[in-house]
């Protein structure tokens, strides 16, 4: 059941992914700044001016953060081991600080790599707290295909830092959904909604309605007022989405019928006419019309170009079984 699901579930935003690699609003979102317009650190602690939270005990650089007065109150530079607690003190990094910190960010990653729209919406942070956030998301694009989790921890960074932010909070919805964090995804994907009242995500929640054994709620968003005003793509993806909530009820009937009002014969060779296609193709099959099936298994493939699916695959199992 679930890789079923999986094999129909939406694009993330038409394809787009977390802002990264000339990107998009987040493709595959943002935590806000905190009380006053400053960003929070961990816990919520304020940061300092140099984006660092502050030291525990005290502010950073004082005298008895540093050590010094020591020697009769003679001053003296910092040395290394002055920064550190005995090894028998030191304390593993809480579930937050992790978060906080996020991944190793590599080198090469600048945060310049954000579509300029991505980047405008940071303008309101401080200009080393948006850098810094710019990077998380910059990074998180470019993992998302093949460590979606990795991806996942560096929104998460960028949203201890910008969790007002909408964009944030979309990338991090994105993310979890490519991970499989559905109910992360559902309620980033809701906040960042109620920030900029886009109507965008709304088959990727329809979708995680569906993954979190909720089918019903899934169809509640297909019927939005919204929908009939989507692109065709999206149209596609919430049909998808509505399609596959049918079959996760045993309603393949309506499952088909869903399917058949879509532009199945669509002379466009566009990714979301051959997922249309094969979910129609492969409802088909579920549903005993093994020969009708068979012939649209092979008009997927017929457009098919870039090998999206395993049409071709499925048509030839076919055959075989009907001899």
């Amino acid at each position: 059941m679930a890789e079923e699901r999986r094999s129909q579930r939406p694009a993330s935003r038409g394809g787009s992914k977390p802002p990264a690699r000339g990107g998009s609003s987040t493709g595959r979102g943002g935590k806000p700044e905190g009380r006053g317009g400053k960003p929070e650190g961990r816990g919520g602690k304020p940061e300092s001016r140099s984006g660092r939270p502050e030291a525990r005990g005290g502010k950073a650089g004082s005298r008895d953060a540093r050590g010094a007065g020591s020697r009769g109150g003679s001053s003296r530079a910092p040395r290394e081991g002055d920064w550190k607690r005995p090894r028998e003190e030191q304390r593993p990094r809480t579930v937050d600080q992790a978060e906080y910190d996020g991944p190793p960010l590599p080198e090469e990653i600048t945060g310049q790599e954000l579509d300029r729209a991505v980047s405008n919406q940071l303008k309101g942070l401080p200009e080393k707290l948006a850098a810094r956030v710019a990077r998380h998301l910059a990074a998180a694009g470019m993992f998302l295909d093949d460590d979606p989790e990795t991806a996942y921890k560096h929104t998460l960074a960028a949203r201890a830092r910008a969790s007002r932010i909408a964009i944030v909070r979309e990338a991090v919805g994105e993310a979890a959904y490519a991970a499989g964090h559905y109910s992360v995804a559902l309620a980033e994907l809701r906040a960042a909604k109620r920030m900029n009242g886009a109507t965008a995500y709304l088959p990727m929640m329809a979708d995680c309605h569906r993954a979190l054994g909720h089918p019903e709620q899934s169809l509640k968003l297909a019927k939005s007022p919204s929908v009939a005003n989507f692109a065709p793509e999206a149209k596609a993806e919430m049909t998808l989405v509505e399609a596959g909530a049918r079959r996760d009820m045993g309603q393949l009937d309506a499952a088909l019928r869903t399917l058949e009002l879509a532009p199945l014969n669509s002379k466009t060779r566009a990714p979301w006419v051959v997922r249309l296609r094969y979910a129609y193709a492969d409802t088909l099959e579920v549903a005993g019309r093994e020969a009708d099936a068979l012939a649209w298994f092979h008009r997927t493939n017929a457009i098919d170009s870039e090998q999206l699916t395993d049409a071709s695959d499925r048509a030839d199992l076919l055959e075989k079984k009907m001899g």
